[in-house]
């Protein structure tokens, strides 16, 4: 009987998530630990032993067609993976250890590209061609989908929105993440919110210990009414409309996705980046681009490895 499902796995810094995924996109069953960084090969290993968990260990991957795993970083072409927050992830060969430890095929993809092909398959661009999901979280990524076909530059790099210029400040943590990045981010959030705090401006925020500040505490804060914590989102709301605007001009999409954890408190900066992207961007594209949330609930990575598995599988028939 042929295997009905393929693995998605969602590989990040911190968090592992996988889950079982038939052709239709349905998730079977899913997972999410702590990525154990204890050594280079240790998320490997929590993989591996996962995928036998799924199937059973008796029955090999027998049950999986295939695996697609998403990584928060580079996928060379000759298939090794750069994760600058995985230790020991400079030429890391994840689909060789992991086809000859599960005896199936495995494609690897980074997450920002697997984000524009979950959502096109069973997100919010569904059907569409022309999209681009702008993943919005501790850091920010763009997985750009144009006639078709994934955008992936000379390098393996298009993509890297957080080094996206939208103001004139450039500082240290600019040049280490990029402007949008040091500036829009879900860190960048947080950074803000503290900064106008240790100068005395006073809010709900003063509350709370500095060091469990984050941007979902700020977001919080901004639903009760914090002018302090409005005022952050509405800023970062600006700036990143200004990105969009950039990419709608350069791309002319059909639909932008706004992905990502920080798209949980997208109520506080969504309108603000609609307004400053549809002021700013090529007009004719302005006019008829659609700027949505992801109603995928973080599942959006996993679902663009998943269709990527069931497409690789159909080759290795």
């Amino acid at each position: 009987m042929a295997a009905q499902h393929v693995l998605a796995v969602d590989l990040g810094g911190t968090k592992l998530a996988m889950a079982l995924v038939n052709r239709n996109g349905r998730l079977a069953y899913r997972k999410h630990v702590s990525v154990d960084t204890s050594s280079a090969f240790a998320p490997v290993k929590q993989i591996i032993a996962w995928a036998h968990e799924f199937v059973g260990p008796k029955r090999g991957s027998s049950k999986i067609a295939a695996i697609g795993v998403a990584v928060p970083g580079l996928v060379r072409r000759n298939g090794t993976v750069w994760a600058p927050n995985l230790p020991g992830w400079e030429k890391m060969p994840l689909a060789r250890r992991l086809s000859a430890a599960l005896r199936v095929p495995v494609i690897v993809e980074s997450d920002r590209n697997a984000a524009v092909l979950g959502e096109t398959w069973r997100g919010a661009a569904r059907g569409k061609t022309d999209a681009i999901v702008l993943m919005l979280g501790t850091g920010i990524g763009a997985g750009i989908l144009s006639g078709g076909r994934l955008v992936r530059g000379a390098h393996e790099l298009s993509g890297c929105a957080g080094w996206m210029v939208v103001t004139d400040a450039y500082d240290v943590q600019a040049q280490r993440v990029g402007q949008l990045e040091s500036l829009a981010s879900g860190s960048a959030i947080a950074f803000a919110a503290k900064e106008e705090l240790a100068r005395g401006i006073g809010g709900l925020l003063e509350m709370l210990p500095p060091d469990s500040v984050n941007a979902f505490e700020v977001a919080e804060a901004a639903r009760r009414g914090d002018v302090l914590s409005i005022e952050v989102y509405l800023e970062a709301g600006r700036l990143l409309g200004y990105a969009v605007a950039n990419l709608v001009s350069l791309f002319d999409p059909e639909i932008v996705v706004i992905g990502g954890g920080l798209a949980r408190a997208s109520d506080l900066f969504l309108d603000a980046l609609r307004k400053n992207a549809t002021e700013r961007a090529q007009p004719i594209s302005a006019k008829q681009v659609r700027i949505v949330t992801s109603n995928l609930a973080g599942d959006a990575n996993l679902l663009g490895v998943a269709r990527l598995a069931w497409d690789i599988r159909k080759t290795h028939k």
